[in-house]
């Protein structure tokens, strides 16, 4: 009985020789037709298809980067991925990409600039076609890496006018700032700021905090609470206690990260402290169960999951040289104003 192809003698797996032969067109062929090139025509692509199927043909991607330099996947560096946010991104990221053919090859940084350094210069072993990074500020070797991988690179969750630097976000300074004129507005004058991980994002709402406060004449270094542990809801309700028990009194609290305002609610509620009559708590990023505290959490929404698809459909133009409408996109954010301010 005649075998249906050849297989490798070295590995004895199907090769794109096998698929062109039982396809009946050339390997190049084949080639075009597996990367999804539109001039390959159509009753061509289905027969290659077809004997993909039949094979059980599995492209080789280390084959292919060696072949052409780059691979068929995509680096992904994110802080962490016990945070809601990012696993919004990451996914949102991950199927936009898969959708036009690339797998993501993930790297979690915990927030350490040399361990995103060296996750990076791992990465690039494997050749990816492109990268995308968490925010802009990093030092000065990882820079360098990105500068001189020649793959595109997208920076996401911050936005800057840098030439050059392609990125898709919002301004943290100002959504901490806006945040921060909500409770003013309020007639709140005593607020603090109540921060955690004190990564360059929740610094750059601090910045907005300050601005506000500043320009209203209200600013005072005491009513900053930075601790670089990581955020968490238990840490979110010791630092509510702490904070009430300051004096002068602090009439709202801006936290930097809603799972710290939710510890901060329930320690309220625990405590037996009325929210928002005797101190309004605010959030950020409006993480899931926000709007289901006692009272709910006002707090501000970051598309998250729509700078992933962006990010993704902006990384996937620049991978095959097509022209970008602009190189960084602003995609705001909202406040949402419940009923703990």
């Amino acid at each position: 009985m005649k075998p249906t192809a050849v297989r490798s003698r070295a590995t004895g797996r199907i090769t794109l020789a096998d698929v062109a032969h039982a396809a009946g067109v050339s390997p190049i062929t084949v080639s075009r037709a597996l990367r999804g090139e539109r001039a390959v025509d159509p009753e061509l692509v289905a027969r290659v298809q077809a004997a993909v199927a039949k094979l059980g043909y599995l492209p080789n991607p280390a084959a292919r980067a060696l072949a052409s330099g780059v691979g068929s996947h995509v680096a992904v560096l994110i802080p962490m991925l016990s945070n809601a946010l990012f696993v919004d991104l990451l996914e949102a990221t991950q199927r936009t990409l898969r959708q036009g053919g690339y797998q993501t090859l993930i790297g979690v940084t915990h927030y350490d600039p040399a361990e995103e350094e060296s996750l990076l210069r791992e990465q690039l072993l494997h050749r990816p076609a492109g990268l995308i990074v968490t925010g802009l500020e990093r030092n000065d070797a990882t820079r360098n890496l990105i500068a001189q991988a020649g793959v595109p690179c997208v920076h996401v969750m911050e936005a800057s006018g840098t030439a050059g630097v392609y990125c898709v976000g919002f301004s943290q300074m100002d959504a901490g700032e806006e945040l921060t004129h909500h409770l003013l507005g309020r007639g709140h004058k005593r607020i603090a700021f109540a921060a955690a991980q004190l990564d360059p994002r929740t610094l750059q709402r601090l910045e907005g905090w300050r601005k506000a406060l500043q320009t209203a004449g209200l600013y005072d270094t005491t009513l900053e609470w930075l601790n670089p542990a990581p955020s968490s809801i238990s840490l979110g309700a010791r630092m509510f206690e702490q904070i009430m028990g300051q004096q002068p009194a602090v009439d709202a609290i801006f936290f930097c990260n809603d799972d710290l305002a939710q510890g901060a609610l329930l320690a309220a509620l625990r405590l037996g402290i009325a929210v928002p009559q005797r101190v309004a708590v605010a959030g950020f990023n409006d993480l899931t169960g926000s709007d289901q505290m006692l009272p709910p959490l006002t707090t501000v929404r970051t598309p998250r999951a729509e700078i992933g698809t962006a990010a993704a459909t902006m990384l996937l133009a620049l991978m095959r040289d097509e022209d970008v409408a602009s190189p960084c996109v602003d995609l705001g954010y909202e406040l949402l104003v419940r009923g703990s301010t």
